[in-house]
Formats: C-alpha cells, sequence, structure tokens
C-alpha cells in the first residue's frame, strides 16, 4: 500500500501559509505524511529572499498538527553534530506524540551548486564525499544508540569522538523513529543498506531510481538484510495548473513498487491545496 505525503520547502513563503497548509492536510485522511527540507539559504527564488531553519519549524507544526506523521526530507548531517541532532530529533518525537519520521542525508549534493554558500554563509565546513558518507554512517550509529540505550555510553570513531554519551528523554516511538536515508550515490546506498527503514530517492527520474534501487538491493544480500525491509521513496513535484503528469508519474512508481510518494508543494499555495491534493492526485490516480 502507497502511503502518500506532501513537502512543503520553506523558502520564500511566511510561517502562517505552511502552517496552513499543514493544518489542513492533518485533516486530509489521503495524505499521511508532511516534509520541510534542510537548507539556510535558498536554494529556488530570490537567493537573499526569506528561509525558515527546519528543525524549528518542524517542532512547532509538530505542536499544532496531531495526526500527520512529519520530518525534515532530509537533514543534512553537515550541519549539527550527531549527537545534537539525536536530541533535537527525540525532543520533537516527544512534542509531536510519537509522529516523527527522521530524515537524514550526507549534506548538499553537487547537482545543488547554489547550496554551497550556506556553508561558508554560516561558518560550517564542507568535507569532501567520502568524508560526508563516512561521517553519515557513524552519525547513524550513534544517533540510534543515544534513542534506545539505558545508560551513558563512549564512542571513538574515526569521524565521531563522544564520552559519556546519553539522551533523555528517549523519543516516545520504540524502539525509535524509523530512520528516512536521503541519497542516490553509491556510497550512501551502503549506509542505507546497513541503517535505513526508508530509502529516499533525491528527484523524481523513476528510471534512475529503479537503477540506483538495484544496486541497494545489491548491498543488502551482501549484508545479509531482505531488501524488501527498505521502504522505497520519491519525491514528485506538483503543478497545480496541469496535475496529469503528477497523476501519471504517481501511478508508474506504485507499480514499480514505490511504498512511499511525497507530492512537493511550491508556493503561493492554492486555498484549500490539502484537499485538492487528496482529491485530483491521489484519489484521481488509485
Amino acid at each position: 500500500m502507497t502511503r502518500f505525503g506532501i513537502a512543503t520547502a520553506p523558502q520564500q513563503v511566511g510561517y502562517g501559509d505552511i502552517l496552513r497548509v499543514w493544518r489542513e492536510a492533518d485533516t486530509v485522511p489521503q495524505i499521511e505524511h508532511a516534509w520541510l527540507f534542510d537548507h539556510l539559504m535558498p536554494i529556488a527564488g530570490d537567493p537573499d529572499g526569506p528561509i525558515f531553519e527546519g528543525w524549528t519549524l518542524l517542532s512547532a507544526l509538530a505542536a499544532q498538527t496531531e495526526r500527520l506523521r512529519l520530518g525534515v526530507l532530509v537533514t543534512s548531517n553537515r550541519f549539527r553534530p550527531p549527537a545534537m541532532l539525536a536530541k533535537i530529533a527525540a525532543t520533537v518525537d516527544v512534542v509531536s506524540g510519537g509522529r516523527l519520521d527522521f530524515g537524514i542525508g550526507a549534506g548538499s549534493r553537487p547537482g545543488l551548486p547554489i547550496a554551497r554558500r550556506e556553508y561558508e554563509a554560516y561558518g560550517l565546513p564542507f568535507h569532501d564525499s567520502a568524508y560526508a558518507v563516512g561521517s553519515l554512517a557513524e552519525a547513524c550509529t550513534v544517533i540510534r544508540r543515544l534513542w534506545t540505550e539505558a545508560r551513558p555510553f563512549d564512542f571513538d570513531g574515526s569521524y565521531l569522538h563522544l564520552t559519556g554519551a546519553f539522551c533523555n528523554p528517549k523519543p516516545v516511538q520504540r524502539p525509535h523513529p524509523p530512520i528516512v536515508i536521503g541519497g542516490r550515490s553509491t556510497a550512501t546506498l551502503r549506509v542505507v543498506a546497513e541503517h535505513a527503514d526508508v530509502w529516499n530517492f533525491p528527484g523524481s527520474d523513476l528510471e534512475d531510481a529503479l537503477s540506483r534501487g538495484a544496486v541497494l538491493d545489491q548491498f543488502c544480500a551482501e549484508i545479509g538484510r531482505d531488501p524488501a525491509a527498505i521502504t522505497r521513496s520519491l519525491f514528485l513535484p506538483v503543478s497545480y495548473d496541469d496535475p496529469g503528469p503528477t497523476r501519471e508519474a504517481i501511478a508508474k512508481a506504485t507499480a514499480a513498487g514505490f511504498g512511499h510518494l511525497v507530492l512537493s508543494l511550491a508556493p503561493p499555495y492554492p486555498e484549500h491545496v490539502a484537499h485538492w491534493v487528496g482529491r485530483e492526485l491521489i484519489d484521481a490516480s488509485a
């Protein structure tokens, strides 16, 4: 069964507009999940326009919704120390009453060169891709341990070094919130095979997604994990004026086995857009 969600990139838009869409989506049963993204400066539109920090906004939206599962698609592991991120995510899971889907990835990909500027602008290091993926694997290990271990622990990895690491309170969800890893590189897919409950392909190219999914299947086989244990997720753009291509993309993705579809909504959001998504996209594609 395919689970449908929406994404509202928190750039070039006001808080009230995003809140309106999420509150409405919370009442539309066809929409099961909702997502923000993780950038500190706009990656589309006015480069100096408004943009909200993803986890702060997610916590506010979690407090004002009741049913939707929610998350950041996906968090950049380059932005926050992983132990701090685990603490932030546990807080959001508590605020939401156990509705967090924890999205994480290695960080800005080469296809988004404009995103590089946010690292210099915020004084953040931008390591090479090998470092980014290696540290992502360690981050997933540490975050899961912080969410599940009852006693403080030390961790001495290649990238992370922690002494007396501990998270209290724990997330509401047991054993922990589902881990959603985004990415398509071969190195990232190895991390997905080991750590992810959901794999999100960063884009809407179904053929490429299927090709990368076959690589993921191979990595799962190598470590003895059932590939079917990892839900496949696809990100699909929405046109309010011409919903036909999105309906076709939904049908193809569903037939190809993608059980988690995220429908990307661009601002300005029409009135009653969540009900429109449920009626004109989800129901019309059934």
